[in-house]
């Protein structure tokens, strides 16, 4: 079966390639990272794959009568809460296709995720339970990468958890306003709060240019830098 996440409402995914696409035209990156939803047919986060496996105790919604969007709990072992999505993004099939009209810059990099049947996987550095990273943050790492500026969809999803990992692991972290898109305004709120609060910036496509070339130099990444560098010293 070939599907997307039905979200033209909610998360209107064509407006970021255009902001997107002036990006990679006009910023010098020193380099460029796609991430792609890579998921088995068989994956948990699918709302018609709920009765494949069993529902804990605990969930505040059966199996028969779960939609897509709702929270359930499956029984694991561990017990394991899970948002239930639409089909979409399965291997091999043009869902997980990145959109045709988005750039793709030579020499750049293609991170797949959610390649596990049995765990989701919001940010492209971890899958949602910490059990498998992706090659991405020892590629930047053998990159020198400090700082990283993150963008597409959904906001308060993957974008959102993308950047909260960036930032745990210590990389300076930029989320790009207007290249990115939500699901739910609630949510991304709350996304834009958890960024500002762990010394991350939120900018507008327009600003990036000079904060790249140095010309804008945000105090908060000052922090940030400040913080890491104090953190490494302790740990010596």
């Amino acid at each position: 079966m070939q599907s997307q996440v039905r979200i033209d409402k909610e998360c209107p995914r064509f407006q970021v390639v255009e902001p997107i696409n002036r990006l990679l035209e006009t910023v010098p990156f020193d380099c460029v990272f796609y991430s792609l939803d890579w998921h088995p047919p068989d994956h948990v986060s699918f709302i018609d794959n709920v009765h494949m496996r069993e529902l804990h105790p605990s969930s505040p919604v059966s199996a028969d009568k779960a939609q897509a969007y709702d929270t359930v709990v499956f029984a694991g072992p561990p017990p394991m809460k899970q948002r239930l999505w639409p089909r979409h993004c399965v291997q091999d099939t043009w869902g997980a296709e990145l959109h045709k009209d988005l750039k793709v810059v030579e020499k750049s990099v293609k991170v797949y995720k959610g390649t596990n049947p049995e765990v989701d996987s919001y940010s492209v550095f971890w899958d949602n339970k910490k059990l498998t990273d992706t090659s991405l943050s020892t590629q930047l790492r053998s990159r020198g990468a400090t700082d990283i500026y993150i963008c597409g969809l959904a906001y308060d999803v993957c974008v959102g958890a993308t950047i909260a990992d960036a930032l745990a692991i210590g990389y300076r972290s930029i989320l790009i306003d207007d290249a990115s898109r939500g699901v739910d305004l609630t949510d991304i709120e709350r996304t834009k709060r958890a960024i500002l609060d762990n010394h991350g910036v939120i900018v507008d496509s327009h600003q990036v240019l000079a904060m790249v070339e140095g010309r804008d130099r945000r105090p908060e990444l000052g922090y940030k830098l400040a913080m890491e560098l104090k953190n490494a010293m302790e740990d010596e």
